[in-house]
């Protein structure tokens, strides 16, 4: 299992996100650089984002395009994308960022 999973669920249809684009991108010196993309599957999650060779420590950023998401729904939204920062402070624990998602809000925590 990946050290690090998502899953996106749409409040407004009540049910999972399929199709939504995500990027894992790791703090640089530099700024933030991409380490890995995937899209949720029919139950929401992107489940292989990263493996553990590669999770290191660090400030984190999963950014969900939701906009294209939910233009593709029909549904006009409010944020294009919802970026959301977290660190990590022990990698070899098992770290799941979920995202609730409406057209004019959302929601995330970390999950277990």
């Amino acid at each position: 299992m990946s050290p690090l999973t998502t899953h996106v669920l749409d409040t407004a249809r009540g049910r999972p996100a399929q199709g939504l684009t995500i990027v894992l991108e790791r703090q640089a010196p530099e700024g933030f650089v991409e380490i890995a993309r995937g899209e949720t599957d029919a139950d929401g999650r992107v489940r292989e984002l990263i493996d553990a060779s590669r999770f290191s420590a660090g400030i984190w950023r999963l950014t969900f395009h939701t906009g294209a998401y939910l233009e593709a729904m029909g549904t006009p939204g409010f944020y294009p994308w919802v970026a959301v920062v977290f660190t990590v402070t022990q990698p070899e624990e098992h770290h799941h960022v979920p995202l609730l998602l409406s057209p004019h809000g959302y929601s995330t925590y970390r999950g277990s």
